[in-house]
Formats: C-alpha cells, structure tokens, sequence
C-alpha cells in the first residue's frame, strides 16, 4: 500500500502543478512540446487538455490518496490513462517524421515508470 500511496502522491503534485502552470500559461507546455498556437483555439485546446484534464486527473488521484475507497480507482486510473498515453506518445515517437527531443523521451519515462508502478500497486494485496 506504500507504493500505491507513493504514486498517487507524486502523481497528484506532478498533474496538479503542471495541469495549472499549463491552465494558466498555456504557451508554456506548448513551447515544451515545440507546439506553435495561433489562434484563441489553440490557447483554449492546450489550456484545457494539458491545464484542465491534468489538473482534474491529480485532484482524483489526491482524493484516491486522502479516502480509502477511491484508492483502487486512483490506480487504476492511472494504469489505464497513463499506459494509453506512454503507448500512444511511443508510437507517435516511432512514426514521427521527424526526430523528437528531450522532452518527449523525459514524458514517455515518466509515463511508463508512473503506469508499471501504479500496476504493480494494484496487483499487491
């Protein structure tokens, strides 16, 4: 249970603090990523996936951590959030037209770490 509650804590700091830098300076993760916006849209799309759907993905994972009944949904959350992400950068990395930088291989690491470790939490009894 010491794992499970280490990952959801880290998880929690990691999506809320980067889900509110990302909702309020969203240029800043899409200066990260080398993403250009160009519009009102693009602000309110970065805005909102990277600000808001982190910063609502940590808050869970801070309830999942504080209540016991959410602890299993927490994990699971992020098995299956987090591996689909981690899987679906790699395969983007690997047909990419181009080469990817430091911040690609640093997400994919942190991704793939996040979702083995939340598995192996939830396998534990």
């Amino acid at each position: 249970m010491l794992l499970g509650k280490a990952v959801l804590g880290i998880s929690t700091l990691v999506f809320i603090g980067y889900g509110l830098i990302s909702l309020f300076s969203p240029a800043i993760p899409a200066g990260y990523a080398g993403l250009s916006m160009n519009n009102g849209d693009a602000f309110a799309e970065i805005g909102a996936m990277y600000g808001g759907l982190q910063t609502g993905i940590g808050l869970f994972c801070g309830i999942a951590l504080l209540k016991s009944e959410y602890y299993r949904s927490g994990l699971v959350l992020l098995v299956l959030a987090i591996s689909a992400l981690a899987l679906a950068r790699l395969i983007s990395l690997l047909v990419a037209p181009d080469s990817v930088t430091a911040y690609t291989y640093a997400a994919l690491g942190y991704e793939s770490v996040t979702a083995v470790l939340a598995l192996v939490a939830l396998l534990k009894k």
